[in-house]
């Protein structure tokens, strides 16, 4: 496994994340593994010397927590990176269980703290920007719990570049916590965060994280093949249909294709290649990576040893056209 700092927190992080939204509640999805199914493939990544892993309260309603914190709880807690989310509606019932308000904040961050099993999580992460709460608010409710020792470190997600920009000047102009890392929407066949976004996160310093690093799996097969899985098939017929239509806009399909031919070349797997690809770019720290199989997380660490040249990474690359944001309003 190889390491690198986490952005400016001086964190040692694995180069592979372990994402873990396929974890929690087949009730959920019907492609989530129930904790029996997911505990294999969490010790595996322990095994294989994953120390970061990712999840956020909105997946399986709070059972992505839980089986992230009962199969940890088995290990060194001090070698492991955690990092949660909140942001998401947790209680349709209750409207003060989503959003970043003070109360949303501190009420969520105890509930994931518990079934994560921790008195402290390492990185706790707004998982969208707040339009109705005003980002003072959220980033004096961050630093409080910083405070206590709840967090050790914040970060956020996808958002307009100057949204971030402006989130940074706040906490600097306030003397409170600034976020430390970005979990982005990037990927071979996803790189408008390019124009804007991961230019800042170098110049300040932010750790990049980013999220569908292999296109929700467009990236993992031939075009025409996607709907044969599970997964594939709910990704082409559900609320995010629009996304896979975004991978195959404005070169997308060639740039699927020249993948598969990359493959085939080096005798490895279409997702090896697109994930050593986004290990080749610079501004990135560590993609999260989920899985539901050990087979597949082997292989997304096997892509750490895959070197692509200078050609190779052009030729990957050059079919891309602009394409319409996805992945944040």
């Amino acid at each position: 496994m190889e390491y690198t700092t986490l952005g400016s927190t001086g964190m040692e992080v694995s180069r592979i994340c372990l994402g873990c939204m396929s974890f929690g509640s087949s009730e959920y999805r019907d492609w989530i593994l129930d904790e029996a199914e997911s505990r294999p493939i969490l010790e595996r990544a322990i095994d294989l010397g994953i120390n970061f892993f990712d999840t956020a309260n909105v997946y399986s309603n709070g059972e992505s927590e839980r089986v992230l914190g009962n199969v940890l709880e088995d290990y060194d807690r001090d070698s492991q990176v955690v990092a949660t989310k909140g942001y998401g509606e947790m209680d349709e019932e209750n409207p003060n269980a989503s959003g970043l308000s003070r109360k949303a904040i501190e009420q969520e961050l105890d509930n994931s703290l518990d079934r994560l099993g921790m008195e402290t999580v390492d990185l706790y992460q707004t998982h969208r920007w707040d339009y109705d709460t005003p980002i003072e608010q959220t980033l004096r409710a961050l630093d409080d719990a910083v405070r206590r020792d709840q967090v050790r470190y914040v970060g956020t997600s996808s958002q307009w570049a100057h949204q971030f920009a402006d989130a940074l000047h706040t906490s600097d102009r306030l003397g409170l916590e600034r976020f430390q890392t970005m979990q982005n929407h990037y990927n071979l066949a996803y790189r408008e965060e390019e124009r804007e976004m991961l230019p800042l996160c170098e110049r300040e310093g932010v750790g990049v994280i980013p999220w569908s690093p292999l296109a929700r799996g467009y990236l993992t097969r031939p075009h025409e093949e996607l709907a044969d899985t599970v997964r594939g098939e709910y990704m082409e017929n559900s609320q995010f249909a629009d996304r896979i239509a975004t991978y195959r806009a404005n070169g997308g399909e060639e740039i699927n294709e020249r993948c598969e031919e990359l493959a085939a070349e080096n005798g490895v797997t279409m997702a090896q290649i697109a994930l050593a690809w986004l290990l080749h770019q610079d501004a990135v720290d560590a993609p999260i990576v989920g899985t539901t199989s050990v087979e597949h997380l082997e292989d997304a660490v096997e892509a750490l040893d895959i070197d692509l040249s200078d050609s190779d990474l052009e030729y990957l690359e050059e079919p891309y056209g602009p394409v319409e944001i996805n992945g944040h309003e």
